[in-house]
């Protein structure tokens, strides 16, 4: 087997495996007044909070955080795999949506932290979140790369 279909194989299982760790691990600290405490901010409690105040946005936060990641996973796992033939071609449209979420958590953290008004720290999820997306990326990228190396034929 070549080395770089293993190490996607396992880079994938790990994304998996990881995701819902992200989504309960702290993305951001944030706090009020500097005297009291920081509030600890993951996917979970935003999705929760945004749902007592707009279920809509709190579905598609939860589909784009939450669900589209881990179809992508599984997509890939099943054409790593050999189980379907090829990822699909949504797979790379929820690889933009997933680096789009980063982006606005990154955007949100900026903002609050220009406005002077609280505290706010990033958290190791936001890291562990960013990670993983980017490791995904690279694995949509490499698929094709790796199709277009296995469909010609080996040296003579």
């Amino acid at each position: 087997m070549d080395h770089l279909v293993l190490i996607r194989r396992w880079a994938n299982l790990a994304c998996l495996f990881l995701y819902p760790v992200a989504w309960w691990a702290p993305l951001a600290r944030a706090g009020v007044l500097p005297l009291f405490g920081l509030s600890e901010i993951s996917v979970l409690s935003g999705i929760a909070s945004l749902w007592s105040t707009d279920i809509v946005l709190a579905v598609v936060v939860a589909l784009f955080a939450m669900v589209a990641p881990m179809a992508k996973s599984i997509a890939i796992a099943l054409a790593d795999f050999g189980i379907v033939r090829g990822a699909p071609r949504w797979v790379t449209l929820l690889g933009r949506l997933a680096m789009a979420d980063v982006f606005l958590i990154a955007l949100y953290i900026t903002l609050a932290k220009g406005i002077g008004i609280g505290r706010l720290e990033t958290g190791w999820g936001l890291y562990l979140f960013t990670t993983l997306v980017i490791i995904q990326f690279i694995l949509t990228l490499t698929k094709s790369e790796h199709k277009k190396n296995t469909c010609a034929l080996p040296p003579e």
